[in-house]
């Protein structure tokens, strides 16, 4: 444990964060700063949806370490609402690494799972335009149906076509071939 007292190189606080700030990695994201400015102290979801922590580092360190925690948190979806801070001016004991502690677990799991029920209930919501849909796409099934037997005419139409034309050719070459000989006839007088 870690001895934090009011000297000059070093200040603790105790903080809370409001806003979109549970559910989203966010403990993590604080705990990993809090690492990288060689802080001592903990963070926790509360019940009444903020994060809190209590921590202590060298004088000046934690509003660089809240203004990265603002920084970076906004570019992984979290919304801070408000962070208020106030010193302690007594002796407190501390981790001496910040870490994320996990309270009240039973209440946590209990608020995750409404937030489950909840996404539940709006996909069941959500799903209610799947008969829409079914009666969309039989809709173009139907026409598409529909297409298909005008395609079919068209093809026999066009066979149909393209014999009587190879007919009509077979019987233009026959009859140029005809013309070819009378007038070979014709050059030979």
């Amino acid at each position: 444990m870690f001895e934090c007292m009011d000297k000059l190189m070093e200040k603790c606080f105790n903080i809370k964060i409001t806003g979109k700030v549970q559910d989203i990695g966010f403990r993590t994201l604080i705990e990993d700063i809090a690492k990288i400015y060689d802080l001592r102290g903990f963070t926790f979801n509360d019940t009444d949806n903020s994060v809190k922590m209590v921590c202590c580092g060298e004088n000046g360190s934690i509003p660089d370490f809240l203004g990265e925690i603002k920084d970076k948190g906004a570019l992984k979806g979290v919304v801070i609402d408000n962070i208020t801070s106030e010193e302690i001016h007594f002796k407190i004991y501390l981790p001496s690494k910040f870490v994320r502690l996990f309270t009240d677990e039973l209440s946590d799991i209990s608020r995750k799972l409404d937030v489950g029920v909840e996404i539940l209930i709006n996909i069941k919501e959500d799903t209610k335009v799947l008969p829409d849909i079914k009666n969309g796409i039989n809709t173009l099934n139907t026409k598409f149906d529909s297409f298909i037997s005008e395609q079919k005419e068209h093809n026999q139409w066009m066979k149909g076509h393209l014999i009587k034309m190879d007919e009509n050719n077979q019987a233009t070459k026959e009859h140029n071939q005809r013309l070819e000989k009378i007038l070979l006839k014709l050059a030979e007088k």
